[in-house]
């Protein structure tokens, strides 16, 4: 079996766990770690706090510093309410595609990284490669935090590391960072026939809503200095909003679920910090007169963007493995930064197209993973000793 069928092989085996951000990914981890266990390479488990979830640290060649990170996640986004034409948890292959849930975000690159096993134990490593497989990526990005704190400390400190999300195969050293928040509003009720004598909550949240679309604009304008991110400049999103109790009842409560992604550079806290000096205008004039009412955003996750550090020794790397003369940014957001914090070179670079990613019917081209595996190739011949 080539290495490339191998990997397919392996691609319909991880697509059949339905690892869904919401579920354990235990069952898959299991199967993984017997996958490693045949192959006689060492590895660590590293649970989450609750014991319903693991990472897995993968080394192949010698337990030292200075070798490659191979990161994806193993998580997946819900499949309800999609319109699939197939069970999205068996791998379809159609002449040049391959559809699943998490063919392309990111099982893909967990499977060709795991058929690459062979290839990189035959290969005389002088550096180690290491995969690490995390989890909840599609919810939080703090599924390799603990694998990471330990880098250094009492597992090997890579010199580079590459996540694998979509990219096809270019390589990507920058991206945006995601702050997430709940607003929650807790108005005055009374009977809207007398909406002067009390606060609603929902009237109030709208306003804040208003607010946000402003701070928006104010954004829009600033742009982005760079030139290189599509859309050109830091974004704010509400996505959900709720509150009230009926018609003619001045709303007691009101939240709405929104979202800032900020530009490399760009601070997480701007949007909140902006929309928290508003409030404050709020509090001095709508609700002081109202005892327990108010305004309270709290966050719920900050993801930490990726910035440029050119010359570094994953861009380095990664460009040359991947035959490019150019980095480009993504607009989406990856472990990636959770690297960078940490201290570590880091880039992304993964097989197939983010806008398969999260759809009905997500698929991967196969050429994609063929360029993937000759990728990781070419980085067991990087390592190897002279």
């Amino acid at each position: 079996m080539s290495r490339l069928e191998s990997a397919i092989d392996l691609l319909a085996k991880l697509v059949a766990f339905d690892t869904e951000s919401s579920k354990s990914n235990l069952p898959l981890i299991d199967f993984v770690e017997s996958y490693l266990r045949e192959q006689d390479v060492a590895f660590v488990r590293q649970p989450n706090a609750r014991g319903d979830k693991a990472a897995l640290f993968v080394t192949i060649g010698p337990g030292a510093p200075g070798g490659v990170v191979l990161s994806g996640h193993t998580d997946v986004v819900p499949v309800q309410g999609q319109a699939w034409s197939a069970d999205p948890f068996v791998l379809r292959r159609d002449a040049s595609r391959l559809y699943g849930r998490g063919a392309v975000d990111m099982k893909g690159f967990d499977a060709a990284c795991l058929a690459m096993i062979p290839e990189f134990k035959s290969a005389r490593l002088a550096r180690p490669i290491h995969i690490l497989l995390s989890y909840d990526e599609e919810t939080t990005c703090l599924g390799p935090l603990d694998v990471i704190a330990r880098l250094g400390v009492d597992l090997p400190r890579p010199s580079a590391v590459v996540v694998g999300e979509p990219t096809s195969m270019e390589v990507a050293d920058a991206h945006k960072s995601v702050a997430t928040h709940v607003t929650r509003v807790r108005g005055f009720e009374i009977h809207s026939a007398n909406l002067h004598r009390g606060v609603s909550a929902v009237h109030v949240a709208c306003k804040l809503v208003c607010e946000l679309d402003r701070i928006g604009e104010e954004l829009r304008a600033e742009g982005d200095p760079s030139g290189r991110f599509d859309p050109p400049f830091s974004t704010i999103h509400v996505g959900v909003i709720h509150g009230g109790t009926a018609r003619n009842i001045v709303a007691k409560d009101c939240e709405f679920l929104w979202e800032f992604r900020s530009l490399p550079g760009v601070s997480p806290n701007l949007a909140r910090d902006r929309l928290e000096n508003f409030c404050d205008g709020l509090r001095a004039t709508v609700f002081a007169n109202f005892p327990d009412t108010g305004i309270e955003t709290t966050t719920e996750n900050q993801v930490p963007g990726l910035a440029p550090q050119p010359g570094s020794p994953a861009e380095t790397l990664a460009l040359r493995l991947a035959k490019r003369n150019a980095t480009i940014a993504v607009p989406y957001a990856t472990e990636a930064g959770q690297f960078q914090r940490a201290g570590l070179s880091a880039v992304v670079c993964g097989p197939g197209r983010i806008d398969q990613a999260h759809q009905p019917d997500e698929y991967i081209e196969i050429a994609e993973l063929a360029a993937c595996v000759e990728f990781l190739r070419g980085l067991a011949l990087e390592l190897q000793a002279a």
